[in-house]
Formats: structure tokens, C-alpha cells, sequence
């Protein structure tokens, strides 16, 4: 059970007051650490299951309850908890034990730590065809009444919840939700310019083809209610007939003998129509009429968020993806593939990208980052900063240099936000990349053997952030220390935002971290169709923040990994150190089959670690890898940027001939300037793989 502060703690499970049982009203008691779900006797009698058929946990649920219901529901408990609000509502459909259908009517009160994390849900679960009537009325015209005024209340508080066109016309279409007011057929049209657009038919069968589309001036009662802001309501076939001839010819084969047309009107204009028929003949009652129009009010405020919703969702995306790279280039001896998904969070816009930049030379670099906020501010401030770390990035400086400045761009933008980063520059010759993190995520690399692990990148502050006191060791006072990687042929990087974090489903970050990690392994091969896969673990729908996704992979055919690495810190003072470091490296060397060269190896080692504690402050580090290519390498890093010279010594001097040394005996050398410093390398060519010519 993870920690829950000093909340305070009810006990397991939760007691309720009698009162409740005789008022049909159950309990419920869902622990959130363990996923335990605790169902009294009335809750299982409201859901009509036994105490055999209940698992004790939420799955034990879907028995009862149609997947459509379930995934709303638990949309509607994942917004309560990631909105920190104490109480949520809803009322869901269930699935009797005799196949017939009834609602119920769920209230959850959240229970956090004082951390504020939500650890456990007690709430109450009622049948909601116990509902309180009218306890003045009798007889069977009350109940219709009281059935009538339930169900548009019902109808009302779930299409409060719809978020777009599709939800609402999701609930109108259902038999189980309007059905209940004795409609045969059920349809909702938008106004559509000078159209009218019906959008959904709510019995199979009637549908018609040729009225899809209306003109608003044409002889329709969808049409006329639109015109007149008015409901038209219809009493017999003779009136259909009389009164709407175009009409009458798809009436007349169905057993429809009334109905009623009521403008949906948003802000004094029709927006849209509902059109309800019946089979019974007659008019309708003022009671009846009243609740009609009660039901086009409220689904009239519904659509018109929906449509609102999907207008400034379209905008705000479509302004997304303009700032976002157009092409991702074709960079040579890699597969690369992005992704991005926006939220479904309405005209909130987010400040998420991704980039690859061709840099001459051999090199590539990707970025992937975050602004904090969701609007139009962070979207611009987004396109910003990809701009100047591209321009940053081309202009040659190192990564920890590019992170550094794109830092005091944001600072000097004079804003409150701050961005997560990730930038890696890529040498396609080794595979060898050099990574920056700014407040951002560890990399995942899945490797061509198909085993996969998080990436430990040695991180910097967000940008936006001033330096926090003096820079540490191995930065180059960037404050953004840089981590070396090597990418075999057939391994996989992949770059992410929190969207990939936050999935449906999962509890946390870390949940959403495994969930990640797991498709990432078990994922295809081929960097495009991953992409779908790790795509699809948001939904269709998009998730609860916008996701981007990018995917670096080095083509070539994967081989053995080879031995390594090894890696050490060099600390000035430390008598001890190098001649535990070259203890160290013989015994690699020698157990990759290589004891030919340990001399050697160890002796350029050794000159290279004297170089960095004799002439850089703050020590450094060495390690040793075994390539792919066959080639035993070693690194030595500093912190000092002033790059070595190779020089001839006299026959008396007593330095000066490390570098010449490391020359003659390696196959080859080089140094390499990275963001906290340089790099000095050198590389040895096996026995068994013999330089090429």
C-alpha cells in the first residue's frame, strides 16, 4: 500500500448509515492503491449481481455495465481525479440478469493524501427508477408524467458531460435514453448555412437517403421549426399528409402517427432541430408539451458546446501542427518517425514539438520538448524556442551550449512559462550520440535484440529557469552536463512528451511509464508502425495531454553487442584512482580476448587519464567499450574546453610525449567537444577484425 501521509482513515470497508439501504441506495468502498472494490448488499442488488459474481475489483463491474458505459464512467472519475475535486457524479446504464435495461445513478466522494494524491473513493449507488415523483399525483397519466420528466432529466445531466457532436448524438441515438419517452424514432439535424444537415436517426431502417440534407426554406417541419423558432408538433397521419406532402411519402409506410419537431435554439438562433415520432395518435398534453421543450432546451446547450468544442479544437490544433515542422528530412543510414496527438481538451492548445536537424558533417540532431500551459501563449512561445535551438544547433555550438542559450532566449521573453527539453545530436559514422535534458524525461531505447531500457541522461534545469548558484563539474558553465550513448545498428530511441505518460487507464506517471516501456518492447520493429502502436495507447480520442512521440533508429542490421562498458571517476588527489582504473581495464581487455594489446591499451589509457588530471580542474571520467565494429575504444572527459596539442619534446624533456605516444599506438585518435568540456578518444582494431585498407 503506497503512503498516504497523515490523511485521515476510514475504515475498511466503509460503514454506511441503515438509512441508506431503506432509501434503495448502496455502497461502494474502491481503494485505489490495491484496485480492491468493496459492494454492499444493496449496491449488488442495484447492479442485480450476486455476491458469487463479483471479482472485488472495478472489472467485476462489466458484467453489468456496456463497454460504452464503462469507458464514460471511468472518463468521468479520471477528470474528477485529475481536476483535484473531491465528489463526482453520473448516471449509467446497467444490463439486468433478465437482459432488460435500467439506469443508476453513481456519487463518489475522493479521499487524498496530504500530498493531494487520491488513494481511495467512497460513494453511493441508487437506482434511479427510485427517484422522487410527484408524491401528490397518482394514477397511470402521474407515472407517465413522473417517467417523462425522469428521463429528460436523466438525458439532460449525461448530455451535460458530452464533449462533442459525436457523444451527443451517441446519446440520442440510443433506444434505452429517449426510448423511454415513447419514441419510435428519434433525429437531430444541424443547421448548416442555409441547410439543414441530419446528423442522427435514432431507428434502424428509417433512415432516408434523400432528406440528409434540407433546405432551411423547404416545406419540412425540421425545416419550419428552424425558420420559426418554434416546436411544431403533430398529431395524425392526416396532418402529416396535409400539411407536409414532401414529407408524407417516407411517413407513410412506418407505423408513426405523431411527432414532434423542436428547434434547438443557442444564443436566439436555431442551431439544430430534434424530431421525435411516435406511434400513438393525438395531440399533446401542455404537460407533455412542456417537458418537450424542457428536453430541446437542454440538448440545445449541449450541442452548442459541442460544436464550439470542435470548432476551437480544430483551430487550436490546426495552429499546433503550423508551428510544428512541415517534412521531416531523410537523413542517410537512419529511420525517423514523429508523432502528435493533441489532447481532447477543447481550445486549450499546447506548447508541445519535436524536430530534426541535418548539420553537415555526419551529424543529425532531434529535439523534443514541452511548454508548461495550454494555449495560444505556450503554442507561440513553442515555435519559438524549436526556431532558436535549431538555430542554436546549426550554428555549431555544442548541446549544452544550445540548451544554455535557448534558457536565456525564454528568460528574456519576459514570460512565466517554462519548457521541458530533450535535444541529442547523433554522429551517423559511430552511432554515438551526445544528449542534453532540460527538466525533461529519460529516453527509452529499445535495442535491435528487442530489449528495451530507460535511458539515465544527466539533467539540466528547465529552460527558462535562471542558473542556480555555480555551475557544477563537467558542465562548461552551461549548467547542462552531456551523456554519451551509442546506437548499434537496429537499435531505437525514442523521445517523448507527457502525453505518453498519462494514459487512459493508469493511476500515475510511473504506471504510465511501464505501460510506455512495455509496448515499446513487445512494439513492431520498423519505427513507423511503432510509432502507430505507442500512438494507439492514447486512444483515438487523444489523451488527457497532448502527446509527442519521436523516433530515432540506426539502420544497419543488428549484431552482438560488444563487451562493456566500463566506466570511472577520475578525482584530482586521488592517488589510487588511475592505478585502480588500469587494473580495471587490463582485466576488461583480457576477457574480451584481446591480452595482446593490454599493454598498450593501458598505456595510452594512462597517458590520456594523466592528460586530464594534470592539466583540467575537477577530474573527469574514463571509460571503455568494445564497438560494433569490432574496435576497442577509450574515452577520458574533462571539464576543461581548452583542446590538447600534440608536441615534440627534447631528448632531456620529461614530458610532453603522452599524445605521441597515444598516436603510435592506437589505430586511431581524436577529441571530440562536448557541452561540459571535450572528449579526447582513441581506438584499437582487435586481431580478429583486422583494419579495413
Amino acid at each position: 500500500m503506497a503512503e498516504r501521509g497523515t490523511s485521515p482513515e476510514v475504515d475498511w470497508p466503509a460503514q454506511p448509515d441503515m438509512s441508506l439501504a431503506l432509501n434503495h441506495m448502496g455502497t461502494f468502498d474502491w481503494d485505489l492503491d490495491s484496485g480492491r472494490m468493496y459492494l454492499d448488499s444493496t449496491a449488488l442488488g442495484v447492479l442485480d449481481l450476486r455476491p458469487d459474481e463479483f471479482s472485488g475489483t472495478p472489472a467485476g463491474l462489466r458484467r453489468r455495465m456496456a463497454p460504452p458505459e464503462e469507458a464514460r464512467l471511468d472518463a468521468r472519475v479520471a477528470q474528477a481525479l485529475k481536476d483535484g475535486r473531491s465528489h463526482y457524479g453520473a448516471y449509467v446504464r446497467i444490463r439486468r440478469r433478465d437482459g432488460s435495461r435500467a439506469w443508476a445513478h453513481i456519487q463518489g466522494h475522493i479521499l487524498r493524501n496530504q500530498a493531494g494524491r487520491p488513494y481511495r473513493i467512497i460513494g453511493i449507488l441508487r437506482d434511479a427508477a427510485h427517484d422522487p415523483g410527484d408524491p401528490g399525483a397518482g394514477g397511470e397519466r402521474a407515472e407517465g408524467r413522473r417517467r417523462m420528466t425522469g428521463v429528460v432529466e436523466r438525458t439532460t445531466a449525461i448530455l451535460a458531460h458530452a464533449r462533442t457532436v459525436h457523444d451527443v448524438t451517441e446519446v440520442l441515438k440510443d433506444p434505452e435514453a429517449l426510448g423511454h419517452l415513447g419514441a419510435v424514432s428519434v433525429m437531430l439535424g444541424i443547421v448548416d448555412g442555409g441547410r439543414i444537415h441530419l446528423v442522427a436517426e435514432g431507428r434502424l431502417g428509417t433512415y432516408v437517403p434523400q432528406i440528409e440534407y434540407t433546405r432551411v426554406e423547404a416545406e419540412f417541419p425540421m425545416s419550419e421549426a428552424v425558420r420559426n423558432l418554434q416546436p411544431v408538433f403533430i398529431g395524425s397521419r392526416d396532418e402529416f399528409r396535409t400539411r407536409y406532402p414532401e414529407l408524407w411519402k417516407y411517413i407513410e409506410p412506418l407505423t408513426v402517427h405523431s411527432g414532434v419537431y423542436l428547434p434547438l435554439i443557442a444564443q436566439g438562433r436555431a442551431i439544430g432541430a430534434l424530431g421525435l415520432l411516435y406511434e400513438r395518435e393525438g395531440d399533446f398534453t401542455d404537460e407533455e408539451r412542456n417537458v418537450l421543450v424542457a428536453l430541446g432546451s437542454g440538448i440545445a446547450q449541449s450541442l452548442q458546446r459541442a460544436i464550439l468544442f470542435e470548432q476551437e479544437h480544430d483551430l487550436a490544433e490546426g495552429l499546433q501542427r503550423a508551428m510544428l515542422p512541415r517534412r521531416i528530412p531523410d537523413v542517410p543510414g537512419t529511420r525517423i518517425a514523429v508523432r502528435y496527438r493533441a489532447a481532447r481538451a477543447g481550445r486549450q492548445i499546447g506548447g508541445d514539438w519535436y524536430d530534426v536537424i541535418p548539420l553537415g558533417d555526419g551529424r543529425v540532431g532531434v529535439m523534443i520538448g514541452d511548454v508548461q500551459g495550454h494555449d495560444t501563449d505556450a503554442a507561440v512561445i513553442m515555435g519559438q524556442l524549436r526556431i532558436v535551438l535549431r538555430a542554436y544547433a546549426a550554428e555549431g555550438h555544442t548541446p549544452g551550449t544550445a540548451m544554455a542559450r535557448a534558457s536565456a532566449f525564454l528568460r528574456d521573453l519576459a514570460t512565466d512559462r517554462l519548457a521541458a527539453c530533450t535535444y541529442a545530436e547523433m554522429d551517423l559514422g559511430t552511432g554515438m550520440l551526445q544528449l542534453v535534458r532540460a527538466g525533461h524525461h529519460d529516453p527509452v531505447v529499445r535495442r535491435g535484440d528487442g530489449s528495451c531500457h530507460l535511458v539515465p541522461v544527466a539533467g539540466g534545469a528547465p529552460l527558462g529557469l535562471p542558473p542556480d548558484g555555480p555551475p557544477s563539474p563537467g558542465t562548461g558553465g552551461t549548467g547542462y552536463p552531456v551523456t554519451s550513448l551509442e546506437l548499434h545498428p537496429g537499435d531505437t530511441l525514442v523521445l517523448y512528451t507527457d502525453g505518453l505518460l498519462e494514459l487512459p487507464g493508469t493511476k500515475d506517471r510511473e504506471d504510465g511509464l511501464r505501460a510506455l516501456m512495455d509496448a515499446v518492447c513487445a512494439g513492431p520493429v520498423e519505427v513507423e508502425e511503432l510509432a502507430d502502436t505507442l500512438c494507439d495507447l492514447v486512444g483515438g480520442q487523444g489523451g488527457r495531454d497532448d502527446m509527442a512521440l519521436l523516433l530515432l533508429r540506426r539502420r544497419g542490421t543488428p549484431a552482438p553487442r560488444g563487451g562493456g562498458p566500463l566506466r570511472l571517476r577520475l578525482t584530482p588527489g586521488d592517488p589510487d584512482g588511475p592505478s585502480t582504473a588500469r587494473h580495471l581495464i587490463r582485466a576488461a581487455v583480457t576477457a574480451w580476448g584481446a591480452k595482446e594489446l593490454t599493454d598498450e591499451i593501458e598505456l595510452a589509457a594512462d597517458e590520456l587519464m594523466t592528460n586530464a588530471l594534470v592539466h583540467t580542474d575537477g577530474g573527469g571520467h574514463v571509460s571503455l567499450r568494445m564497438t560494433a565494429e569490432g574496435r576497442v575504444r577509450v574515452e577520458v572527459e574533462d571539464s576543461s574546453s581548452a583542446l590538447p596539442h600534440r608536441r615534440e619534446a627534447g631528448d632531456w624533456a620529461v614530458s610532453g610525449r603522452g599524445l605521441l605516444l597515444v598516436e603510435r599506438l592506437a589505430r586511431e585518435w581524436g577529441v571530440e567537444p562536448r557541452g561540459g568540456g571535450k572528449c579526447v578518444w582513441c581506438e584499437f582494431a582487435l586481431p580478429e577484425h583486422p583494419p579495413a585498407p
